[in-house]
Formats: C-alpha cells, sequence, structure tokens
C-alpha cells in the first residue's frame, strides 16, 4: 500500500515536473496565437457555380469533421475561396469564425465585411450580425476581392476614350429573340449615347428578356430595369413608356463608362449592383448574382472587355487603374 502510494506520489512529481519543463519551453496555446490562415491562390480559367458549392461543402465538413479530419484552418481557406465568388453563405459562415475564434485568429473588421457581403444577398443572420457590429471600416479583405480570372486588363482614357477609340471586333449576332421593332430603335439611338448597339441588347436581353412590362422585386421596371430613382436621375419621365425606358438606361451606360472609363466587367457590375457598390469593393462586388450577370454579358457581347467612352461625362472613378495585389494573409 504505501509503496503503492509513494509510486503515485512519484509518478505525479515526475508528471509535474515534465509539465513544468514542457510549459517554459512551449506557450499554451491561447486565442493571441491562433492561426492565421493564408488567402488561397488565385484560380486558374472559369469557376462555374458548381465548384463554388463544392468548395461550401468541404469547408463545411473540414469545420465539423464530418467525414474527415476537424481541420478549421482548412475550413476558413474553403470558405474563403468560395466568398471571393460570392458565396453568400461561406461570406457568413467565415465571418462566424473569424467573430468567434473558431479556430483562426479573431479579427472583427474583417468580419464585418463579410457580414455586410452576406447580409446584402439577403442573408437574415449577417445582417442582425451586422446591425451588432456597425458599419465595416477599412478596405475589404481578399476573400471579398474580385477574382483574378474575371479582371479584365482595365481601360485607359488614352486608349479607350472618344478621342483615340479601341479597335473592337465584329459585333456579335443580335440576340434570336430581340423583337425586330426595338433592335432597328437600338442601332438608330445608340450611337448618340456613344454605344455599340450590341451591348444595349446584350443589357436589355439579361435584364429583362426584352419584356417592357418587366418588373423586378426591386421595383426595377421596364426593358433597361431601371429604379425609379436612377430614372430620375436621367430624365425619364415615364418609367414604362419604352422608348424613355430605353434612353434612361443608355444614359446610364454612358454615364458608368466614363465613370469606369471603358472598363465593361465594372460599367456592367455598377449596371446591376450600383456604382456604390463596384467603389466600395474596388471591383466587381462579392455578390454571386452580380458575378454570373457580368460573366452572362461579356459572354454575350464575344468577349469584349472595354468599350470606347466619353470622359467629358463625368469624372473617373478612383476604381479605376488598381492594381492587382499580392495574395495576403487572409486575416491580414
Amino acid at each position: 500500500m504505501h509503496s503503492n502510494f509513494s509510486r503515485q506520489v512519484r509518478i505525479g512529481a515526475w508528471l509535474l515536473l515534465l509539465c513544468g519543463f514542457a510549459g517554459a519551453q512551449t506557450p499554451s496555446l491561447t486565442l493571441d496565437s491562433l492561426p492565421r490562415p493564408t488567402t488561397p491562390p488565385p484560380e486558374v480559367g472559369p469557376i462555374v457555380p458548381s465548384q463554388v458549392l463544392r468548395w461550401r461543402q468541404e469547408a463545411l465538413a473540414f469545420e465539423y469533421g464530418d467525414g474527415v479530419p476537424r481541420d478549421l484552418v482548412r475550413a476558413a481557406e474553403l470558405y474563403c475561396r468560395a466568398s471571393r465568388y460570392g458565396d453568400p453563405e461561406a461570406q457568413y459562415n467565415l465571418a462566424w469564425m473569424l467573430t468567434h475564434s473558431r479556430g483562426i485568429e479573431r479579427d472583427d473588421a474583417q468580419a464585418a465585411h463579410l457580414f455586410a457581403a452576406a447580409a446584402e444577398q439577403g442573408i437574415v443572420q449577417a445582417q442582425n450580425m451586422l446591425a451588432a457590429m456597425g458599419t465595416p471600416r477599412g478596405a475589404p479583405p481578399d476573400c471579398l476581392r474580385q477574382p483574378d480570372s474575371d479582371r479584365p486588363p482595365l481601360a485607359t482614357p488614352a486608349a479607350a476614350s472618344k478621342s483615340k477609340p479601341v479597335r473592337q471586333p465584329a459585333p456579335p449576332p443580335v440576340p434570336a429573340n430581340a423583337p425586330e421593332s426595338i433592335v432597328k430603335f437600338v442601332t438608330l439611338i445608340a450611337p448618340e449615347y456613344q454605344l455599340a448597339p450590341h451591348l444595349v441588347l446584350a443589357v436589355m436581353a439579361t435584364e429583362s428578356n426584352f419584356n417592357a412590362w418587366a418588373v423586378s422585386p426591386k421595383n426595377a421596371q421596364g426593358l433597361m430595369q431601371l429604379i425609379p430613382d436612377t430614372a430620375a436621375r436621367f430624365k425619364v419621365k415615364h418609367i414604362t413608356d419604352p422608348a424613355q425606358n430605353i434612353r434612361g438606361g443608355m444614359a446610364y451606360l454612358r454615364w458608368l463608362l466614363a465613370y469606369f472609363q471603358g472598363d465593361l466587367s465594372l460599367v456592367l457590375a455598377a449596371y446591376n449592383a450600383g456604382e456604390g457598390a463596384v467603389d466600395r469593393y474596388k471591383g466587381v462586388p462579392p455578390y454571386a448574382e452580380t458575378r454570373s450577370y457580368v460573366r452572362r454579358i461579356i459572354a454575350a457581347i464575344g468577349g469584349q472587355r472595354s468599350h470606347p467612352f466619353d470622359p467629358n461625362v463625368t469624372q473617373p472613378s478612383s476604381t479605376v487603374g488598381l492594381s492587382s495585389k499580392t495574395e495576403t494573409a487572409l486575416t491580414r
């Protein structure tokens, strides 16, 4: 009995000594020393929605150890990939990990941007979190930056202005379901707004599918899907009148081309989500709908990435001319 007790005491003392030695050599893990996942490198080639969904599903599996060893850092990196392509659930999940130090270093500033992006796409829980956290501050994180594969070379005033137009390829075919009367009207009027008719028709096809009575859940109306504020901004008195609606959409496109200096990806993103969102995210906003919208229209106009513009229409956005950033730590 005495022997067993002594042995237990010696073992206990040895364990205490070992723990003390180990503690002196290897500090215990604290919230301040949690890992900072690195931002995934740029993807190669186009990314389809099913791939983005797979990234989010893989991230969920790694976050909860569902069928794979639990790996929270790997989960964060996969959420980052999906967030960059506009997946709102991935944006919300990554923001939650960042606000709760869930296996990665806490970063409320980055989380606020991610919650905002998810909230702007309709995630109610993200809207509630953002209301508690307040307006995001600073630049959006790399996980919300426009993917390099979607980022065309930016147009420049010297290359794309009215005085020095870019030589463009032959225009694509007219959309098959475009009514002849609309095609004739756009072909006649678009040059007044210094626009290529095929660009206007591609936007119209995507916005309303040539339905003059189309109304979106956000109250965008008519062939060019103008919201009332935009209609008033460009002097459209009767938003449901097809001719006025088309002219209003053309005026907005002309303004956006000058503001973003001919960069069609930014112009189209702004037509869909507003120029304020493009400026805030310094590129195509991280909304799945907007990213898809831009890709569809760029494909419909034969891959054209820039368009001549009139620099006298408005001062350019500070977004134009931004250079590609080097990938950095996820939570920097």
